[in-house]
Formats: structure tokens, C-alpha cells, sequence
């Protein structure tokens, strides 16, 4: 007899249908799995023949075949033990015909019951696009799946439990999650802007950047505060919307990196990866394409710490994530593309010491040590960070002050300000911040006053700006405007834009 179950594959960061079909019929007992799967998807035979008898069920002596359908599309994961399953019990009538409006998705323990299972955010999103009306999960799964709105979740614990409902012989009420709002979903940072003390040039650079999503460099000698600054930025970034948080869980299901009491990513993604990390790492790869850090930054922070010690040609492979906002990877089978939009930030000392300037501690290095620790960033990556911000050693005198400094709350309201300016002036367009302006659009929308025009030809022409400088230049002064509320990018505007920009590593 055969069965026919529905439930899906990911693709990328995409779900993608499948049907599984199950046909048992007289021969040899033999359990086959076809339609291109991977060693997970094979060992699932073990899985099932185990569930099913420790459920309570017979498991047939007879041929078995299961076909994934699209057979050329590559099934990877546990999350398939379940339609199997159910496959094999309605195939061998132990359970009644599968209603084909419902996708059922989980991996099954020995005994029968129901594991987490990865990316079941991204499976339910795809299948409510494609009109089913239900799933079933693993219990464990349900908040997550809940996200998905307009779309019916059933829990299951085990193997018997679905069984026996589809048999009609229990209710399972269907999962009815609470939803909080968007206010109460907002969690505390472990580092505020008050806890910092001092630098408060480095603090307006950083209030720039997180209201214009630019690039920045934290430059300084150990111990000044560039980690801190870096692990702070977070708490002053605008919140995220129920649509970026849906897009970042999406990634962070599909990663197996969601908590399991915390089916919403609701704080924008900080990542700080070691500079050991690979460039696969870094941008995503493997055989099968997974995503990298880039795409675990999505719509968050990138922090590169001692971003000299990073491999050279790990560092190169940020210059098309950076400005594309997307990264291709290409294999064998096909290309994948991952979602890249993150705002790098990046730490580094004066030289391998870190002592090279610093008025308190003499420098150890030699100028050839300082000028290969330089080198080890090119110029065109430089070139992608949009400002350069000193952050020097800080007196006993701030460092004993009592005074309170600003706090994070008020910066990001600032901040906010600033870009709900830039996304109606950006709307309909597909983007929210001015680090994101094509050239057509910076000419459009960043419109110089008279007096600002001389300062900014002056500076083009004394500091031998590339037209990416360029461009980078004007969309930083448009974010300043846009904190002061201005419709026009005046000259201060544009001085304190030329501040940030990098003059070389003597200055």
C-alpha cells in the first residue's frame, strides 16, 4: 500500500516542501530511503523502525521504499523521522489515511517521542506561503512554530500521542501562545553607556554610526576602553522590529542557536568571533553551505577585536558582504545566498605592543614590526569603514569621577529619531539607513549648502578621497543632519564628518 505524508526541507535559509511518499509491498523485508538524502536522513530508518515498535505499533516484515520528492533536492537532518513514520503506520494501515492540508515535522527519540528539532521557524513560514493550514511538531517546538501566524500548531510528545489523535481517539488542543508586545519583549543590556567613563568623542562617533548603520574603527592602546565601547553599542541600537526579529530568529533556528526558553530573538545579534576563525567561518561555507558569522551579525553588530591579527585573506572576503549586504556562497551543487546586512565595528592598537604613541608607556616594536602589523589591513578594506575613531588613554581623573554620564535609554531615542527621518525618507525604496544609499540616492538626498560645498571640495582634494570616500563622506554628514534634524547637510555638518575620516596610521 502507499502513504503519502507532506513536511519540509531547508534550503539556505528557505523551507522548501516535500512529500514523502511510502510504499510497502510483498519481498524480502528491506527499508530503502531514496531521493537524495544525507547520512542523517539514512540513519533515520534505525530511528523509525525503533519508534514505531516502542510506541506500541508492529513494524512491517516486508519491502519498504521511501522516496523524498523533488528526489534532485538534497534532504538533510533528523527533522524527517516523523512523516516516515506516520508514512509507515498508514502504509501498513495501523493508522488511518494523512490529511494532506498539514506538514508534520520532528525527529524521533528510540522510544518514540518528539526531540527539538533545527529550523522549524523557517518550515512553518514556508508552508503557510504554500496554503497548509496546519503542522505538527515536537512540543519543545511549538512557541516557535506559533510565530507563524494564521497558521494552526499542534504539539506532540510522542509518536503515540499523534497516532492516537489521528485515529480520533484523543484531542489535542491546538498551541495558543501568549503574545507580549513589542515593549515588553525588549530585554536589558549587560553593558549601559553610563557605565563607561569618558570618552565621550568616541561615545558621539558611536551615536553616529548606530543611527546611520556605518562602519566604525576603534583605535587606541590596551586597556582604553574599545571592547566595552563595542560591547555597548547594542543598548543604543534602535529596536528591532516584529519583522526583523521573525528574519533573525529565522537564521539563528536554522543555526540551532535558539535558546530553548526563547523561541523570539528580540535583541539585535552581537558577535565578537575570535581572530583564529576561518574564512568559512566568517562568511559561511562547508560542503553543504551554512551561514557564518556575517549572517549570524544580520541586523546587528559585527565586532572584530584585534582585527590586525585576523588572517589577511579572512579580512578580504568582508568586501563584498559589506557592500552588497548579502553573501553568495557557490559550490558544486549550486549557489546559496545569505542575508549580510551588519554593522562592522572593529578594534586594533597602534602596533603589535600597542604602546605606539601613548604618552605614558614607551613603544617596543620596531618601525618594520609596526609597518607589517599596519599592512596586514588593505586599503580597500579600510576604505569600507565610515569613521575612525580614537580612543585614548584616560586620566585618573575621569576614570575617578562620580559624575554620571549619559545613559543608553536617551542616546537611543536619539538615535531612533534619527532613523524613523531616514526611513520615510527612504521609503518604498527596500531601505531603512543612510549607510545603504546608492550613489543615485546620496546625490538625491544629500544636498550640501553653498558654504559647506567649498569645505568639502577643499577636503576631497587635500585628502585624495576615493568616490566610495566620497560617497561614504556625505552619507556620514547626512546621519549628523538627520540627529540635528536638519533638511540640508550644512558645514558643520561636513567638519565633523572629515574628523572620522582616516588619515593615515601616524595621525
Amino acid at each position: 500500500m502507499l502513504a503519502k505524508v507532506l513536511t519540509c526541507a531547508i534550503m539556505g535559509l528557505e523551507g522548501v516542501p516535500v512529500e514523502v511518499e511510502v510504499d510497502i509491498s510483498p519481498g524480502l523485508p528491506s527499508f530503502a530511503v531514496v531521493g537524495l538524502p544525507d547520512t542523517a536522513v539514512q540513519e533515520a530508518r534505525e530511528r523509525v523502525r525503533a519508534a514505531i515498535r516502542n510506541s506500541g505499533f508492529t513494524f512491517p516484515t516486508r519491502r519498504i521504499v521511501v522516496s523524498l520528492a523533488p528526489a534532485d533536492l538534497r534532504k538533510t537532518g533528523p527533522a524527517y523521522d516523523l512523516p516516515i513514520a506516520l508514512g509507515v503506520l498508514a502504509a501498513s494501515e495501523q493508522i488511518p489515511s494523512i490529511p494532506q492540508d498539514a506538514v508534520f515535522l520532528g525527529e524521533l527519540s528510540l522510544d518514540g517521542t518528539l526531540r527539538r528539532t533545527r529550523g522549524i521557524l523557517p518550515m512553518v513560514a514556508s508552508a503557510k506561503e504554500r496554503g497548509f493550514t496546519k503542522v505538527f511538531v515536537p512540543t519543545s517546538n511549538a512557541r516557535e512554530a506559533a510565530l507563524v501566524r494564521e497558521v494552526k500548531v499542534f504539539p506532540m510528545e510522542n509518536l503515540g500521542q499523534l497516532a492516537a489523535f489521528l485515529r480520533g481517539e484523543i484531542r489535542v488542543p491546538e498551541y495558543a501562545g501568549s503574545e507580549a508586545p513589542l515593549e515588553e519583549l525588549q530585554e536589558e543590556y549587560e553593558v549601559d553607556f553610563a557605565d563607561i567613563k569618558g570618552q565621550e568623542h568616541a561615545k558621539r562617533a558611536l551615536e553616529i554610526a548606530a543611527a546611520g548603520t556605518h562602519n566604525v574603527i576603534l583605535k587606541g592602546p590596551p586597556g582604553s576602553g574599545k571592547t566595552l565601547l563595542a560591547r555597548a553599542l547594542p543598548s543604543i541600537l534602535p529596536r528591532m522590529t516584529f519583522e526583523e526579529m521573525i528574519e533573525v530568529t529565522k537564521i539563528y533556528s536554522i543555526c540551532d542557536l535558539l535558546p530553548p526558553d526563547k523561541p523570539l530573538i528580540t535583541r539585535r545579534p552581537f558577535r565578537a568571533p575570535h581572530y583564529t576563525i576561518s574564512q568559512a567561518g566568517l562568511v559561511g561555507g562547508g560542503r553543504w553551505p551554512r551561514p557564518g558569522e556575517v549572517t549570524l551579525s544580520h541586523r546587528g553588530v559585527l565586532f572584530l577585536d584585534e582585527l590586525p591579527e585576523f588572517g589577511h585573506a579572512t579580512l578580504e572576503v568582508l568586501r563584498q558582504p559589506l557592500e552588497d549586504k548579502v553573501v553568495t556562497i557557490s559550490r558544486a551543487q549550486g549557489s546559496l545566498t545569505f542575508p549580510a546586512n551588519f554593522m562592522l565595528v572593529a578594534a586594533l592598537n597602534p602596533c603589535p605592543c600597542g604602546y605606539y604613541g601613548d604618552p605614558v608607556k614607551e613603544c617596543t616594536c620596531t618601525p618594520a614590526q609596526i609597518l607589517r602589523y599596519q599592512r596586514q589591513i588593505s586599503g580597500p578594506l579600510l576604505d569600507r569603514f565610515d569613521l575612525f575613531v580614537e580612543v585614548p588613554r584616560l586620566e585618573y581623573d575621569k576614570l575617578a569621577s562620580e559624575a554620571p554620564a549619559e545613559p543608553s535609554k536617551a542616546i537611543r531615542e536619539r538615535v531612533e529619531r534619527a532613523r524613523a527621518i531616514q526611513r520615510e525618507r527612504l521609503k518604498g525604496r527596500g531601505k531603512s539607513c543612510n549607510s545603504e544609499m546608492s550613489p543615485a540616492e546620496v546625490k538625491m538626498f544629500c544636498r550640501v549648502e553653498g558654504e559647506a560645498r567649498s569645505l568639502l571640495r577643499a577636503a576631497v582634494e587635500k585628502m585624495g578621497l576615493s568616490a566610495r570616500s566620497f560617497h561614504r563622506l556625505l552619507k556620514v554628514a547626512r546621519t549628523i543632519a538627520d540627529l540635528e534634524g536638519e533638511e540640508e547637510i550644512r558645514t558643520r555638518h561636513i567638519a565633523e564628518a572629515l574628523q572620522y575620516r582616516f588619515r593615515g596610521w601616524e595621525e
